[in-house]
């Protein structure tokens, strides 16, 4: 069935910032089947059973739950752990310290009250363009505000406003006083996370709170949903496949899906790599098979791609599992094969003590893998691989029992109305691998529900432009490296930029231009401040965003820049036995002495002068 575009819901998650002002957006549906597992209107005098304040003092008073102390994250939880559910409660901002002012629900947090947890909240000044926010308190104590939109009209104070929020795993919407205004395809979720009431700077009331769980979504899109991004072995046009880099790339940029691949080494350790050995990717030989994981993992996977990644080590799966973890993205995990019984439990496993099964999707080309799989998990979602169309698609992804059927974009195109036969039996259609604008376009009108890419900010920054109206003014956002960032000689940086509703994005560090994507090799910037400024030009005007971050000097620092300047063995030695004793003048006075290029010995005298004076 051909899909046509539309401004459905499906299409919404996709956005970033939805505002009162732009196109009607969809209401949150009004029935469901499911249980009513919260019902809370506290008509008591004090507070129901499994309300615990863990910040803050609350209590009932009036009919209502009130903060009594309008300080900084008043938090309150309840409940129990749900993947899909709708939570609805009347808020009321009581007094605030300013008009920026907030709270909320907060939909996943430890029943503790501690860090992470993530949030819907709302300001009392709520038509502002941050008026109504989807957010993140990152285990780092920081903030991550991922969605942002405005109001209708403000909640003020002394006004009760509806809010509810629908949660399907990573996915969320926004409805306030019965009107969608925001919504989410990237909502961190916990395996345990309970829910609660959250304010910050103001004193709130609460009434009438319903929590009702729902049926869980299907992988599949909804008709008129553009596909999501699936960031093809992490964010591999912006850093080495398969790496922690690419992984963490894929995150940032707000992939839906983070694909990886896995092959398990001879003493039975599941590692990330495509290829059935070390050699394209790594400075060392052999088959995966056939190694340890000890030498596997010490192998440097970095380098080909850039010098800046120079120590980007092969991973292990249990590390990407717990980088992806809770993040908000879903790992696309493909075990390469042929694996036996065993490698393929341990694979299971590696997923199944992360309690990670909603957060990952097994897939494969090798038929037995993913009959050993659904043996071993039988709960754990499965996409099959294929280079070619079977014969009945439908039928062969109905007897191995996956969610998802993959194939190459060359043998998709074969036959188009498989996606819409496939969809129909809700099994959802990722091709691979597509990289340009116009086959994204293609797809998207076939109704894939997902594009595996190695494009994956340049396709997420696609699917904002074609949701939103084309003259609405562009926006610009560097998110890597962050702004305030510190940043040592010896660790790659790449730059991340998400853009929307902009033709050209023009990136400069220190006024140099540089192209998106492009690793950032702190061996060649001096010590101090570095300035990234991207111009986003568009139809609807022009936007500008910056980032600072500091180039931080240390000992491990020199000793890299010495190692790698290909100097004279003799000089080395002498400059790091300086170095290790805290030498100064005589580390400076031996790089001096040293062939090094003016370039470099710049840069280590600056280096020397820094430490000598710390």
């Amino acid at each position: 069935m051909r899909r046509i575009r539309s401004r459905s819901l499906a299409c919404l998650l996709a956005a970033t910032a939805l505002t009162a002002t732009g196109p009607a957006l969809p209401q949150l549906a009004a029935a469901d089947p499911g249980d009513v597992v919260v019902a809370e209107s506290f008509d008591g005098t004090t507070l129901p059973e499994g309300f615990s304040p863990v910040a803050g003092q609350w209590e009932v008073s009036g009919g209502r739950l009130v903060n009594t102390q309008p300080g900084s994250l008043s938090r309150i939880t309840f409940g129990t752990h749900l993947r899909d559910f709708r939570a609805e409660a009347t808020v009321r901002f009581e007094t605030v310290n300013n008009a920026s002012r907030w709270a909320g629900i907060m939909l996943d947090i430890d029943p503790s009250g501690a860090v992470p947890w993530s949030q819907a909240i709302m300001r009392s000044q709520s038509s502002a363009s941050n008026g109504i926010e989807f957010a993140t308190r990152t285990r780092a104590n920081t903030w991550n505000v991922t969605d942002t939109a405005s109001a209708p009209y403000d909640a003020g104070t002394g006004r009760d406003v509806r809010m509810s929020v629908e949660v399907h795993g990573t996915k969320a919407t926004w409805s306030f006083d019965g009107q969608t205004v925001l919504a989410t395809t990237q909502l961190p979720r916990s395996a345990d996370g309970v829910l609660g009431f959250i304010a910050d700077g103001a004193r709130i009331s609460v009434d009438d709170v319903r929590v009702t769980e729902l049926e869980p979504l299907p992988v599949t899109q909804p008709d008129g949903a553009l596909p999501l991004t699936v960031a093809h072995r992490g964010y591999s046009s912006a850093a080495p496949e398969n790496t922690l880099a690419a992984v963490e790339a894929g995150i940032r940029a707000r992939s839906e899906y983070v694909e990886i691949d896995a092959h398990t080494t001879a003493d039975g350790v599941a590692v990330v790599m495509h290829d059935s050995t070390v050699d394209r990717t790594t400075d060392g030989t052999g088959a995966v098979s056939s190694l340890t994981a000890d030498y596997v993992t010490g192998l440097d996977a970095g380098s080909w791609f850039s010098p800046a990644f120079a120590g980007q080590r092969v991973p292990t799966l249990g590390q990407v599992l717990d980088l992806v973890k809770d993040s908000g993205s879903t790992l696309l995990l493909e075990v390469k094969g042929p694996e036996t019984r065993a490698e393929t439990q341990g694979i299971v496993e590696e997923v199944l003590t992360r309690g990670m099964t909603e957060q990952v999707l097994l897939q494969s080309f090798d038929e037995q893998v993913l009959r050993d799989a659904r043996d071993l998990a039988p709960r754990l979602p499965l996409g099959l691989l294929r280079s070619s169309l079977d014969a009945d698609p439908l039928a062969t992804a109905r007897d191995f029992g996956v969610v998802a059927y993959n194939p190459s974009v060359t043998a998709l195109l074969t036959r188009p109305g498989t996606v819409g036969t496939l969809n129909d039996a809700g099994i959802a259609v990722m091709p691979y691998t597509i990289d340009d604008a116009a086959r994204w376009e293609q797809l998207s009108e076939l109704g894939v529900d997902a594009v595996i890419t190695n494009r994956a900010g340049e396709h997420y920054g696609w699917r904002q432009r074609a949701e939103q109206d084309p003259a609405a003014a562009p926006t610009v956002a560097i998110t890597a490296p962050a702004d305030g960032a510190t940043v040592r000689r010896h660790t790659p940086v790449t730059v991340a930029v998400q853009a929307a509703e902009a033709d050209t994005v023009t990136l400069t560090l220190d006024g140099a231009p540089i192209e998106a994507g492009t690793p950032i090799d702190p061996r060649t910037l001096a010590a101090g401040r570095h300035t990234l400024t991207a111009v986003a030009e568009g139809p609807g005007g022009v936007a500008e965003a910056g980032s600072a971050f500091d180039v931080v000097v240390d000992p491990t620092g020199v000793r890299v820049l010495v190692a790698e300047a290909a100097v004279p063995a003799q000089h080395t030695a002498t400059i790091l036995r300086h170095l290790d004793a805290g030498r100064w003048t005589l580390v400076a006075h031996a790089v001096r002495a040293a062939p090094f290029t003016p370039e470099q010995e710049r840069l280590l005298l600056g280096d020397i002068r820094i430490l000598a004076g710390a």
